[in-house]
């Protein structure tokens, strides 16, 4: 028996248990490890957990001291990944409160995963609460400056058989590690591997999905890209091997001299909350923005020619990330010298400050916890 779904509705209410570490870090301890704590290394004290059965639906939500999960060897996501995960951050605000950007989409991408990959979908309310909660417990975890709280929500199938079906058990959790400045120094363009030999998605398959398997699967590609000397991988389409698609964790975007904007369309690939984020400002600023299908080799003329002034990728863990250059068995070819472009890092720039409370919030992207 998989997911019961007549258990899943968005009325389910759910109070969170708090059982607090009995040993938390010390205050000493914690502000050495926030001094430079680089990116998915530290951890918090605590996690944030719910559970589901096909006879319970959710239940047992805990704000629970962080800790191994005791996993059987037959248990389900081992062997069949079944496993989604979401990225998104709290940002500390100059009057100390603190921020989540837009984590009601993170819910919503997290219930459709779920539907996806047949696991119980999590009602977004219960997502949000358990984030919430966590980012208070471990308030004192998140760093001033430029620093944020990164929160890694995740669910995983852990009923124990061996058989191709949908689990009927599953475990939902938090867990949050606080980072540093993703550019020590600014955002530095980086360089782009194109890969010709692995796909990253096709139709109908999972690549809208943030699941694990996805990830895993973009892993050769990315060694091949660091074997290249660069530092991300872009993948093409898995039909053609022509039309570009997104990086191994990143959306992409061209901009071109007559200040227009180009995404590639969604379906093969995930719709990220920062792409989303950046369609609508660029839009809010009069700026044309496409999504549409766009071709390596177009890239290249593009770039040739100087109608392509810049290219950036966008995500969760940097915001923006200009491309400087391209490389390819096919040859190599620079955007805007190499350099960072002010398109850009003017969206950057922009969604930082609504991120940290600095600018007005036009689309109520920002939830306050505190």
């Amino acid at each position: 028996m998989g997911v019961s779904f007549d258990k899943i509705d968005g009325a389910v209410l759910l109070e969170f248990e708090k059982q607090l570490a009995a040993n938390p870090t010390p205050a000493n301890d914690r502000t050495a490890k926030l001094a430079d704590p680089g990116f998915g290394r530290v951890f918090t004290d605590h996690m944030a957990v719910v559970r589901y059965n096909h006879t319970k639906g959710w239940h047992g939500a805990r704000i629970e001291s962080r800790a191994s999960f005791a996993l059987d060897p037959a248990t389900a996501v081992l062997h069949y990944a079944q496993e989604i995960f979401e990225g998104l951050k709290a940002y500390r605000r100059a009057d100390g409160g603190v921020n989540l950007f837009r984590p009601d989409a993170n819910a919503r991408r997290f219930w459709n995963s779920a539907e996806r990959m047949a696991m119980a979908p999590l009602p977004e309310h219960v997502f949000i609460d358990a984030v919430e909660h966590l980012v208070r417990t471990d308030r004192d975890w998140i760093p001033g400056g430029e620093g944020s709280l990164y929160l890694r929500p995740f669910m995983i199938a852990n009923e124990i058989f061996l058989g191709v079906k949908p689990s009927a058990e599953y475990i939902f959790a938090v867990i949050a590690s606080p980072v540093g400045s993703y550019f020590k120094g600014g955002p530095a363009p980086v360089s782009i591997w194109v890969s010709e030999n692995y796909t990253r998605a096709a139709i109908g398959g999972t690549g809208a999905v943030k699941c694990g398997g996805n990830y895993a699967a973009s892993l050769r590609a990315q060694a091949e890209a660091i074997e290249h000397g660069c530092d991300q991988v872009v993948f093409l389409d898995a039909v053609q091997r022509r039309y570009i698609e997104e990086l191994g964790g990143m959306n992409i975007f061209f901009v071109f001299d007559d200040g227009s904007l180009l995404t590639p369309p969604l379906g093969t690939i995930l719709p990220g909350i920062t792409r989303d984020s950046i369609i609508t400002l660029a839009r809010e600023a009069g700026k044309l923005v496409r999504e549409e299908p766009y071709t390596i080799d177009q890239w290249r003329a593009d770039a040739a020619s100087g109608k392509l002034k810049e290219a950036f990728a966008c995500g969760t863990a940097a915001v923006i990330s200009p491309i400087g250059k391209v490389h390819s068995v096919s040859g190599d070819f620079a955007i805007n010298g190499g350099a960072a472009g002010p398109v850009a890092m003017g969206l950057r720039k922009q969604l930082v400050d609504i991120q940290y409370g600095r600018a007005a919030d036009a689309h109520n992207w920002i939830k306050k916890v505190f």
